[in-house]
């Protein structure tokens, strides 16, 4: 069974770990500069708003969603969703958030390669996360060897996605550090810095996300590679 497979603990406890400390890291910034109010008293749809007309985007719109932290733009209907926390709070993390997600409509109106290519991926990756992992199975159970291969090479679409999702995401966080102080919507050292420590705990969790996917294919390798040689 792999799940009590000793080597499948080798390789995916550093990147459990990893994952948990991005998460404690992104909640406790959030937290944090979610207490700190920036001087401008704008809140997270204030902000966003006072963006799309800096920016020129036209047709985007700025809509609240439930949940915590889960804010993000649609490229179909060219909604900027805003989680509760941000889209009222009227904080440093609130406005931090907010210009990160007008990155990435800002992206897409400039049609940035990464994120055309991460879009792409999208139904490939979905399908992908299901179906590698079963024909990686089938493969090995039914020792067919190629046919193991082939679900490895499915399943690593996933690390692919996560590969490409980096420079996406750090593209839009660079745009929103850059936009907050032409805009002079952060305008103390104090609110630069808070900025740059939210949207870089934001980014760790996609860099976590990378190295969970990584082991997660160098375990599987290892099955399927290790297995034929012993045979």
């Amino acid at each position: 069974m792999f799940w009590i497979d000793p080597y499948y603990l080798l390789f995916m406890l550093p990147a459990f770990l990893l994952t948990m400390a991005a998460q404690w890291y992104v909640s406790t910034s959030f937290k944090k500069w979610s207490q700190v109010p920036v001087r401008t008293r704008l809140s997270g749809a204030e902000a966003a708003e006072r963006l799309i007309r800096y920016a020129g985007l036209m047709g985007v719109r700025v809509e609240a969603v439930g949940g915590t932290l889960s804010d993000h733009y649609d490229p179909r209907t060219k909604v900027l969703r805003l989680s509760r926390p941000v889209y009222q709070g009227r904080s440093v993390a609130a406005v931090a958030v907010a210009a990160h997600e007008l990155g990435h409509a800002l992206q897409d109106q400039e049609g940035y390669a990464a994120l055309k290519l991460r879009s792409m991926m999208v139904p490939a990756v979905n399908i992908g996360s299901y179906l590698g992992w079963i024909l990686i199975f089938l493969g090995l159970v039914l020792h067919f060897f190629h046919l193991a291969v082939l679900g490895l090479v499915i399943f690593s679409l996933g690390a692919a996605f996560a590969l490409v999702t980096l420079p996406v995401e750090f593209d839009a966080s660079a745009r929103a550090k850059r936009l907050l102080r032409e805009t002079g919507i952060v305008q103390t050292e104090e609110e630069v810095q808070g900025v740059h420590r939210v949207l870089n705990a934001a980014a760790l969790t996609y860099v976590a996300a990378l190295f969970t996917a990584l082991m997660q294919v160098l375990y599987y390798a290892l099955l399927i590679f290790g297995g034929r040689r012993r045979r």
